[in-house]
């Protein structure tokens, strides 16, 4: 399974930006894909995932109801809107294929290279 993340950038608190993941290869749609991402100084975390074939979405509570998850099965792309961004949010974000839950928290067996945001106060 082959990954590529798009996007990020610098933008100001309350803005707005999206990441786009291409995926190839292998069985990409016999799970979850989503993203991940690690802040400075911090472990990485577990941020959203999508599944190929129903339209249930899971957040982490740290992004619920400011960001958005969404897939273009013909593209094969995984697309996360990211709205009302707070300086908290600044991480290098990971898309992650092949997530599961390994009981005390989210895992992938595949990744793509990261992608910077940067939220400025």
């Amino acid at each position: 399974v082959q990954l590529q993340a798009f996007g990020g950038g610098l933008v100001q608190a309350g803005g707005s930006l999206r990441l786009s993941c291409a995926a190839s290869g292998g069985t990409f749609r016999s799970y979850p894909i989503g993203w991940f991402r690690q802040a400075p100084g911090k472990e990485r975390e577990f941020v959203a995932f999508i599944t190929w074939y129903s339209d249930s979405p899971y957040y982490a509570d740290s992004v619920k109801g400011r960001f958005t998850i969404s897939r273009d099965n013909a593209k094969n792309t995984v697309n996360l809107h990211m709205n009302n961004l707070k300086p908290v949010d600044t991480a290098v974000y990971y898309c992650a294929a092949h997530i599961f839950n390994s009981g005390s928290s989210y895992r992938a067996d595949y990744w793509g290279q990261g992608t910077l945001v940067t939220v400025s106060s």
